[in-house]
């Protein structure tokens, strides 16, 4: 059955209400690999309580709403959705514990025949105690298959583009192999990153990685190699998906520096292939 354009991009999708402890925080900042090095003082800010600080990309798994497209009254198959680019703009720095209001909503959905349907999405992530707005996440999900039920053929926002010069910095992040394990309790339990037979079944040799792993690894990346590791820094941040990761590899983030600007991109170094691309970051004064 088509996609009910109208009904889908007038989805109403339920405020989450999510409390979150300085436990949790730390737990989100180890399943991104900080406190490999126990003696790197700039990691242990993220993963210590001893004046804690929460990583700016934790607001990606903040007031979530869930795998809400399971809902069959979508008229979406779930099994053949991809995560396909996302952003993320910081307002303020997130509190290294709190209560938060996530606020979504469906900004377009994009018909693109037999390639399938783009759906943009926007999340507000809200301060319940002082109102104030904490961070807006932006998320494309790819509808395989879906295309073809007569909606708007675009526009298609254009991806940020790298540079035409080499890297001006690399920075190498191992990830070990039980990180998927440890990230999906930071709220992703989708089996695809725990189970070999369900990986196996959808074509891959073994779990991968969750994509917003990978982007806040790249986020670490970006914040050591670009903001002396100061969170208050990153006030933009945003990326493509374009290859998975599998938890053992190393991700290498190629920087490029054009003053508050940032753009990069990431690979996995043992088999040399980008996994992430197009990526932008903006950057506040020091």
């Amino acid at each position: 059955m088509p996609i009910d354009y109208q009904k889908l991009k007038n989805w109403s999708i339920p405020e989450v209400e999510q409390r979150y402890a300085v436990r949790d925080t730390m737990l989100y900042a180890l399943g991104l690999g900080c406190g490999s090095d126990p003696t790197d003082r700039d990691d242990l800010r993220f993963v210590y309580e001893d004046g804690l600080k929460a990583l700016p990309t934790m607001a990606v798994v903040l007031g979530a709403p869930g795998v809400w497209l399971k809902d069959p009254a979508t008229g979406v198959d779930w099994r053949k959705v991809l995560h396909g680019e996302q952003g993320l703009t910081l307002h303020r720095p997130l509190p290294s514990a709190g209560t938060v209001l996530g606020r979504s909503r469906i900004l377009e959905i994009v018909d693109r025949g037999e390639r399938g349907a783009f759906m943009y999405s926007e999340r507000d992530v809200v301060d319940q105690a002082s109102g104030a707005l904490l961070a807006t996440t932006t998320s494309t999900t790819v509808l395989r298959g879906e295309g073809g039920f007569g909606g708007p053929t675009g526009p298609v926002p254009e991806a940020h583009q790298l540079p035409q010069r080499a890297p001006d910095l690399a920075v190498d992040l191992p990830t070990l192999p039980q990180a998927a394990l440890i990230y999906r309790l930071s709220g992703d339990y989708n089996p695809l990153h725990a189970d070999p037979e369900v990986a196996r079944a959808v074509g891959f040799a073994r779990p991968i990685l969750h994509g917003l792993c990978s982007f806040g690894i790249a986020g670490r990346a970006v914040l050591r190699a670009c903001c002396a590791n100061d969170p208050g820094r990153l006030q933009q941040f945003q990326l493509r998906f374009s290859a998975p990761v599998y938890p053992g590899e190393t991700i290498r983030t190629e920087i490029w520096r054009d003053g508050a600007t940032v753009s990069f991109r990431a690979r996995a170094v043992e088999r040399d292939t980008v996994v992430l691309n197009n990526g932008l970051a903006v950057l506040a004064a020091a």
